[in-house]
């Protein structure tokens, strides 16, 4: 039999360092009929990364042809990389009733909520700076100028948080992980409302 109900948009954002990758990558293994986006990116791909998989990795004339001929649902400049999420992934997706999860930064978050109102955005950080440089430090991914880079825009991202419908304090792993599993099922159920600190 066909499913009519089609799927829910969530948009998960935070400061580099704060979890969101891995939350969401547990979360992904527990839930049933959850999909995260994969977003098209230029920069330099890390080690261990796959195509498609992490990421579509793209040159820079690729990503501005994405732009022009307006495939894209969102998309942003981050740390001199530019990054976007793909509008047909995410519609057909949806509309196969997939709950899909996009994990972009504060300003691509804003320009979906625009276009699709009833997107539910979640906002992940940690308590204090001083431990986001820390988790930072310990994934040597990056040279120092770029750690300094990334603490400076979540400064500017935590700005956002009074935008978004929930927002999850990932100072406990397994507590964190909890909430969001929590939100995204009572969303999805329609028992769960309104803008909350989890």
């Amino acid at each position: 039999m066909k499913n009519n109900k089609k799927g829910k948009l969530f948009v998960v954002s935070g400061p580099s360092g704060a979890g969101k990758s891995s939350l969401i990558k547990d979360v992904l293994r527990e839930l049933e009929n959850f999909k995260k986006s994969v977003s098209v990116t230029t920069r330099a791909r890390r080690a261990g990364e796959i195509d498609g998989e992490h990421y579509y990795f793209i040159s820079i004339e690729e990503f501005k042809g994405l732009i022009e001929n307006d495939e894209l649902i969102e998309w942003a400049a981050y740390c001199g990389n530019y990054y976007g999420t793909l509008k047909k992934t995410v519609s057909e997706n949806i509309e196969r009733g997939i709950n899909m999860i996009l994990v972009i930064d504060v300003n691509g978050a804003m320009q979906v909520k625009k276009i699709m109102k009833d997107a539910y955005l979640i906002f992940i950080t940690i308590s204090d700076l001083f431990q986001l440089e820390k988790r930072l430090r310990g994934r040597q991914t990056e040279n120092i100028k770029k750690i300094g880079e990334r603490l400076k825009k979540a400064k500017e991202e935590l700005m956002y948080e009074k935008h978004y419908d929930c927002i999850i304090v990932n100072n406990n792993y397994n507590e964190a992980l909890k909430n969001l599993k929590y939100v995204l099922i009572s969303k999805v159920k329609g028992e769960f409302n309104g803008h909350t600190e989890c």
